[in-house]
């Protein structure tokens, strides 16, 4: 069967001496590996268009017995160039991608999902709201869409205790705001270092305790120093 999806590449890596391996978030078919034959040739732009955080449409034959499915045809569909001009922007960027490949299953769609991460990509590379906001409301979404979304009322889970996530002048209303999802509506709330510990707490401790793996992620120890500062 051809697929033809938009899809947002998570990573990719070498594979071979010309080729290239990508895991992708696509909007039809959840998480694909798709593999980029010649990708590495020297008449081929497909490796830049392989990289982390590209937004392209994509056309391949997909065979469900076969877990790397064959690129035909790639098309860039959107850039995001001033994320990669800016170091904290790219950096809860690049780690918004890590944590979309640890916690979707292959093949498992979820479109709503992924439009959020293309709205909360967009928004990075517009300056729309502060990168924290942003961040946290893409840890939001995914909790939310992937069947876990937060309850505020409730910190008690069996082996673990979250952080009350009203404990800071302004963390309960910020948190609310972002699980109503409006990207056109962030919180304008004034974040105090109260409040950036306690929403960050809140949210990495509710997707450990849901998706195994993602302590894993190293550039998190980065990412979480990052969202406590200003």
């Amino acid at each position: 069967m051809i697929i033809h999806t938009p899809v947002i590449v998570l990573k990719s890596f070498r594979y071979g001496d010309s080729s290239l391996i990508a895991r992708c978030f696509s909007e039809d078919k959840g998480k694909i590996s798709l593999i980029v034959k010649g990708a590495y040739s020297k008449k081929s732009p497909k490796s830049a268009q392989f990289q982390p955080l590209s937004y392209i449409d994509v056309i391949y034959y997909n065979k469900p017995s076969r877990e790397l499915q064959v690129l035909s045809k790639v098309n860039f569909r959107e850039s995001w160039p001033k994320i990669l001009d800016n170091l904290r922007s790219v950096t809860l960027s690049m780690a918004l991608l890590e944590m979309t490949e640890k916690t979707l299953i292959d093949e498992d769609p979820h479109p709503g999902l992924f439009q959020v991460l293309v709205n909360t990509l967009r928004a990075f590379n517009e300056s729309k709201a502060d990168p924290n906001i942003l961040f946290w409301f893409y840890e939001c979404a995914l909790l939310t869409h992937l069947g876990f979304q937060p309850n505020l009322d409730k910190r008690e889970f069996p082996g673990l205790t979250l952080t009350d996530p009203n404990a800071g002048p302004n963390s309960g209303l910020i948190l609310a705001s972002l699980l109503a999802e409006d990207i056109d509506d962030l919180p304008t709330d004034e974040v105090t270092p109260t409040d950036r510990k306690i929403i960050g707490d809140y949210l990495w401790s509710s997707l450990r305790y849901h998706f195994d793996g993602l302590e894993k992620i190293k550039s998190m120890n980065v990412v979480r120093k990052i969202l406590a500062d200003n």
